[in-house]
């Protein structure tokens, strides 16, 4: 039996639209591949670390973490958008890479067109908790607190633009409160005094804040998360305990650079995605705060373009002005 011609033609052009970037996908990698990833110590230097050594085992290269905590996320970008796309330098940051452009005057990069992205890694929600003096032992107590005293309750947070920050200004939009913001020269610096009644609630790390509730020094209210966590099995949503469509977590992701051929990206992603679906890395994972999530490259571009929408609106409605 014949192969039809309209068949033929589109398997010659499957074949073509493979062409060189097949082939280099199938012998990639024959060198070793660079993470570039924030400092030392933080979770995206953890996170760049699990995935280094998975792939290490999965691609049978050795795999490098690169640590650029210089210039608050530029550096790393812009070394990986100005590196050669041939899928030995690979980005993996949080959400600071596509908010700076609303944080920063200036940015020698453009988060959309210079770079492609390969997949989701993790996401870390917040965790709302208050001081145990505070009079409000849920989200609709919270609020109703907050209206009855304008201005008067304090929330800590640490990095202007950091996701601590946004989800305490988001919560203060959606529900209509006046809390003031006592800036702080790290997270850790304001969980301190948030611990010492200094001030009254912070949108914490999920695993800073768990430890310090439950040793009974704060009082969790929600997670910030669309959905109940894994990692706080009981805790409702913010959304759910009194703030109908509220959600705000951290997502971690690995980019390419632009122009980087699609058979490498899309052997990447399933390599990564593989390595997060271990049992060994979501256990790790969740040890650590973290929920593995991983995704297609078009799933996660779309879900970056909408973060950026959000979050940009949330930063100029705040009136969070660039440094």
């Amino acid at each position: 039996m014949l192969v039809p011609r309209l068949l033929i033609w589109a398997l010659s052009a499957g074949m073509m639209a493979l062409g060189a970037g097949g082939v280099t996908a199938q012998n990639y990698p024959t060198k070793p591949i660079r993470i570039v990833a924030a400092g030392p110590g933080g979770t995206g230097d953890f996170v760049a670390r699990l995935v280094g050594q998975g792939l290490t085992v999965r691609l049978g290269q050795q795999v490098v973490v690169e640590n650029r905590a210089a210039g608050g996320g530029i550096i790393a970008a812009q070394t990986v958008a100005q590196a050669a796309p041939d899928g030995y330098t690979l980005l993996s940051y949080g959400p600071t890479i596509w908010l700076l452009p609303f944080l920063r005057r200036s940015v020698p990069y453009d988060p959309v067109r210079d770079f492609s992205p390969v997949t989701s890694l993790v996401t870390a929600p917040n965790l709302l908790v208050v001081h145990p003096s505070l009079p409000a032992k849920s989200v609709k107590e919270l609020i109703a607190l907050a209206k009855a005293r304008p201005g008067e309750l304090n929330y800590g947070s640490g990095a202007t633009g950091a996701t601590p920050h946004l989800a305490a200004e988001l919560f203060k939009t959606m529900a209509g409160v006046d809390i003031v913001r006592i800036n702080y020269k790290s997270t850790g610096q304001a969980l301190n005094d948030l611990i010492a009644g200094q001030v009254q609630l912070m949108f914490s790390s999920a695993a800073a804040g768990l430890m310090h509730v439950k040793s009974g020094r704060l009082r969790a209210l929600a997670v910030t998360s669309a959905q109940p966590s894994a990692l706080f099995p009981g805790m409702p949503t913010v959304a759910a305990a009194g703030l109908p469509g509220y959600e705000s977590a951290s997502i971690f992701a690995v980019f390419a650079p632009a122009k980087t051929p699609a058979a490498l990206i899309h052997r990447l992603n399933q390599e990564i995605v593989r390595v997060l679906n271990g049992a060994d890395a979501r256990e790790k994972l969740l040890n650590s705060g973290l929920e593995a999530v991983g995704s297609s490259p078009e799933e996660f571009a779309a879900t970056m373009k909408s973060e950026m929408a959000r979050w940009g609106k949330v930063i100029k409605d705040a009136g969070i002005r660039p440094d």
